[in-house]
This record gives structure tokens, sequence and C-alpha cells, in this order.
């Protein structure tokens, strides 16, 4: 056995183990509030938000969630709030793509937490922009009072999803709601804003005030049926246009009116042809990615498993190699690849250049690439693995920063659909020219070998051990080596964590942490999901610097 096949079986053995610990993570939190939060919703007659989900999806068809980490090891004080308490994603019902959002009632009644919000105005962001219908399935308590203040009042709080209802509805986006439980003060406002609102008999409820609070208020005395339920708003209020005795009724006629929607009319907007299978299967992506992350391995090789076969022609492909630009298909769909290579290469002045760093004839290639696939209204998909830009005197006399700032503008700038994989490194400004979080991507996901920092763990915490030394010496105190190396391996260890991809998942940097096998099909939704658009503002950079 060579040691290129050694390699490939390490790196698959370790990305089998990262996998693995991933899938274990997930199932923790598939239980949302746990086992027995779970027996009392079956006692009501109540599915969890992935039996809703899977109920209402077209049998056989995928479903892709989105921000199952979110919350991940945040708010332990309050007992924790897994997938921040709503299961949400990209699904087909009837046939047509759509958003669905569904509360957890046994994660703390449903309620929103910080997390909770940022996540529902993500998956309304990647309705609006999409165009995408939204389903929502409504199980709620409203805000999560003990952290009011981080919820309730300010632009990317609660209260800018019902903004976000108005805003969808203008634009011509469908939306339905589902009311399976409680749906209460500012939250009644989200099935009303919706375009069609059913309810389930007995469990379904919506009100600006519940029994307790309408006691306290005015002395009324009211159970919450006849306050706020099905019958009381499909009968008195008119506010609810269906009620149904049971969940599953009510999920056969949102089934009956998602089929009946109007087709979108971007089918033309971008380029697809027939579907060709990739040249190398999508298992090996688990022996090409070395465990190493500062080894060396060929960006090609990724990519010629998730294009179609014989797609991929480079975009100056002897110029600035540090940068892979070139066009392709995904399933058939039009792509323009932006990806960092990871080989050290050679310029033809004779430079060796370090892979997965950006050079200056990188990032010039690179910008002139991504406004050719603008010009061409073609969408873009970002690989990353990069450590950032090319430090030191010849760099700089050379106008890195100028070249870089070339790239960045034309990365923010670019109107076409954006999508980015996060496969390893993920660092400073490299995060930023590679379209990162920041950049809008329509979506970014992230492999489990991720890491996203400001720079790499060892040389931040090199940095932060010579600050601490510096100030221990200033105040006259010396640091013995033992020390030194504990404090060292202190601060890397938390720098570690903080760059992990479920660090970064848990705060919603990335939408979703993926299996490298499924990155061909993710990039195939998300151009799907972009497809429904058929909107594209003027393409515009201002001033770039030359």
């Amino acid at each position: 056995m060579n040691k290129d096949t050694l390699d490939f079986n390490k790196n698959e053995d370790a990305m089998r183990q990262s996998l693995s610990q991933l899938r274990q993570r997930l199932e923790k939190i598939a239980l949302g509030g746990g086992k027995k939060a779970i027996e009392k919703q079956r006692e009501k007659n109540k599915l969890t938000p992935r039996e809703r989900i899977r109920y209402l999806i077209d049998e056989g068809s995928s479903f892709i969630e989105l921000g199952a980490f979110a919350g991940y090891e945040l708010y332990e004080e309050q007992g924790g709030c897994p997938a921040g308490g709503t299961v949400a994603g990209i699904g087909y019902v009837s046939r047509r793509q759509c958003i669905i959002i569904a509360n957890d009632q046994t994660v703390k009644a449903g309620a929103w937490f910080p997390i909770t919000g940022k996540k529902n105005l993500r998956l309304q962001e990647i309705a609006m922009e999409n165009h995408l219908p939204v389903i929502y399935l409504v199980d709620s308590a409203g805000v999560f009072l003990p952290m009011q203040d981080e919820i309730f009042p300010d632009k990317e709080h609660f209260g800018r999803v019902f903004r976000n209802n108005a805003r969808m509805s203008a634009m011509g986006i469908t939306q339905i709601a589902v009311v399976l439980g409680p749906c209460v003060a500012g939250g009644a406002y989200l099935p009303i804003m919706s375009d069609e609102t059913l309810m389930v008999e007995g469990n379904g409820s919506i009100f600006l005030a519940g029994p307790y609070l309408v006691k306290a208020a005015i002395g009324e005395d009211i159970d919450a049926e006849t306050l706020g339920g099905a019958v009381t708003h499909t009968e008195i209020s008119g506010i609810a246009d269906y009620k149904f005795k049971t969940e599953q009724e009510c999920f056969d006629q949102v089934k009956k009116i998602m089929s009946k929607l109007g087709h979108s009319s971007a089918t033309g907007i971008f380029d697809r042809a027939t579907p060709i299978a990739p040249r190398r299967p999508a298992g090996d992506l688990y022996g090409i990615l070395p465990t190493d992350a500062t080894k060396p391995y060929d960006m090609v090789d990724i990519i010629n498993t998730i294009v179609d076969d014989g797609a991929f022609e480079q975009f100056k492909e002897d110029y600035g190699k540090t940068i892979l630009c070139g066009y392709a298909r995904i399933e058939g769909w039009a792509v323009g690849i932006v990806a960092n290579q990871r080989k050290v290469v050679k310029s033809k002045k004779g430079e060796m250049q370090m892979g997965g760093v950006i050079y200056n004839d990188s990032a010039d290639k690179a910008a002139r690439f991504i406004m050719n696939c603008n010009q061409k209204k073609i969408p873009l998909v970002f690989l990353q693995d990069v450590t950032g830009f090319m430090v030191g005197s010849r760099s700089e006399q050379a106008g890195i920063i100028k070249d870089g700032a070339k790239m960045v503008n034309a990365v923010a700038n670019s109107v076409v659909p954006k999508i980015t994989i996060i496969i390893g490194n993920s660092y400073g400004a490299g995060n930023y020219a590679m379209c990162g979080k920041a950049y809008d991507p329509r979506f970014i996901y992230a492999w489990p070998t991720a890491r996203i920092a400001v720079m790499g763990g060892e040389q931040a915490a090199k940095t932060l051990l010579q600050i601490q030394v510096g100030a221990l010496k200033a105040k006259g105190q010396e640091i013995d080596p033992a020390e030194e190396k504990r404090l060292l391996d202190e601060i890397k260890g938390r720098y570690d964590r903080q760059t992990s991809p479920y660090y970064a998942a848990a705060r919603l940097w990335v939408d979703a942490i993926i299996d490298p096998a499924d990155t061909r099909h993710v990039i195939a939704e998300g151009l799907n999901a972009a497809a429904h658009n058929p909107h594209l503002p003027e393409f515009r950079t201002g001033v770039l610097q030359v």
C-alpha cells in the first residue's frame, strides 16, 4: 500500500469520526426538551416539530434542516435551547420548494430566546431573497420573559418577524400559518399577517392576552378555548380561515393550498442543462481532505466530486494560482466557482506561493472573475479553505491591500446568488473575500472540518501570550517557562473552542454543518431556490482601487 493510499485511508477514518460526532449531537438536539416533554405532547395528541415536517413534506423528498445547531451550548443557565426552540429548513410540499418554520413546544413551551429570533429572521431572509413560500407551524408561548430585553425591542428582535410578514406579503411571497398550539401576545400577529391561517380544534389558540392576563387586567374569567380557540376565530372573529380536528387534517389542507400555487416565471434567468454525474464519487471527499489543516492538497480533486463531469473550465488557469476560478455546472446549473487552492504553487516569475493564501495576482484574478459572472448572470459558489492574505514587505509594497480591497468590493457588490461552503480554514479577511456570512451568501454551509476565526489558533495564542507576558513584565513580574507553556495551552484551548464549526453554527454564522458528501446536493437545492427570484439589481462596483 503506497503513501497516497495510506494518507487517503487515514483522512477518511478521521472524517468518519467527525461525522459520527456530528450525528450524535444532532440526535440529541432532535430530542428538543427531552423525552418527558415529548410524552406530554403525545398526551395532547400533538406531534413533535420534526414529525410535523415529515408528514407535511412530499414522500421521498429531502428536507435540508437549517440552524439545527442554533443555540448549541448557549443558555445553559436557563436549561438550554436546542435548535433555538425552532425546527426549520427547505423542503418540498406538493412539489413546491418552500421554507418551513416550526416552533418546538418541548423547549420552554416554544418560547423565543434571542437566538430564536435570529434564526427565524434568517429563515425569512432566505425566503425573501429567493422568493420561496413560507409555512409557519405555530406552537409558542411567545417571548422568553427572563430575557425579554434581549429579544423584544431592537431591529433584529422579535418584532422584526411581523415587519417581514408584511414585506413578504407585499413582495407576493405566499405565507401559510398552521396554529397547532398557543399563539400569544405579539406572536398572535404572525398567523394573521399570513395569507391563510389554519387551526387545530382544542389545541390551537390565538390571543393578545391569555386567560390569566385577562383576569388580571380587566377581571374577566374566561377559558383559553372560548377566548381564542379555533371555533372562536373561524366562526366569530373571522380571524382564522380553516379549523380541523387533527394536525394531520390541517397539513393535508396545506398540501392542497400549496398544490394550487402559480409557478415561478424564473425558469429562464439562470442556465440549466441536463445534469451529469461528477467525475469522482462523493465518498472520495472523506479521503481527500488532510487531517492536518496545514497540509497541502489539490482543490481540483474536491471540485471534481461536486461539479458535473467535464464541466469545470478554469479561468486564467496559469495566473494567480492560489485561487481557482472557473465555470462549471452543478446538477446542470451553470455556476462560477471561486476556490482556494491548497497546493504550494509556483508563479511564472519563479515565486513559490503557499496554498490557501491570497496573493496579489490571485485577488486580482478572482475580482475579475466575480465581475464576469455578474455580467453573465451566473451564480457563484465559493469553496473556502483560506488562511488569509499574504503579509510582509514584499506583498505590502506590491499593494496587497489594494488588490484585496478590489476582491472584497466585487464580492460585496455582486448581485448574482452566492453560495459558500467552508471546507477548512476561514481566517481573517480571507473569510470576507471568500464570501463569509457578512457578505450575504444566499446559503452558507460548513463541513465538520471548518475553522472560523480572525487568525489560526497557534498564531493567535502566541500573540495573546506575548501581550500577557508583556503586561506582567511591565509590572516587574517574571514568568517561568512552565507557567508560560500552561498559559499558552490555556489560551490555545479557549481559542480552538471558539473556532470550531459548532461554535459558529450555534451563533448562525453558518446555516448548517453538513456531511461533505451532501455538498453537491445542498448547492443544487440552493440554486433551485435562487431560481425562484427572477429579479437581479443592476451590478455596480463603485470606485475600484487599480
